[in-house]
């Protein structure tokens, strides 16, 4: 082998060793997110809220909402809407600081309140208060 190839070699295996340890990390650091009773994974790649956030706003992936935090939510979404018609699913949910899968439901119920009305299709779906 030539130097050029024991120097790549070397620098692979090297990679490879820091891979292998922030994976390890990584897999620590979600284990013991999950024991402490916050979100194991982080939210989704262009969200506001990772990881334990997602518990400090009241919202967990996993957990089912009571009817009461859901009424709330739905007139608080609602309230929103209105105050700032025309506005996409994740302006709303930043507005809210919170993830657009937690609005799923919620405007999906002031939709067939007809509450809520959309115009446009799939992402450019915007929505306004009656």
């Amino acid at each position: 082998m030539s130097k050029i190839d024991d120097e790549l070699l070397q620098t692979i295996e090297s990679f490879v060793e820091q891979l292998k340890g922030l994976i390890q990390r990584r897999a620590l650091e979600s284990v013991q997110s999950a024991l402490r009773g916050g979100a194991a994974l982080p939210a989704r790649r262009g969200s506001k809220l990772v990881g334990s956030a997602l518990v400090a706003t009241g919202f967990e992936t996993t957990a089912k909402r009571s009817p009461t935090e859901l009424a709330a939510l739905i007139k608080k979404l609602h309230g929103h809407i209105a105050k700032h018609p025309g506005l996409r699913i994740e302006k709303i949910g930043a507005g809210l600081g919170l993830p657009t899968k937690a609005l799923v439901l919620p405007v999906k119920r002031l939709i067939s309140d007809k509450k809520v009305f959309t115009k446009g299709h799939k992402r450019a779906t915007v929505y306004f208060a009656h």
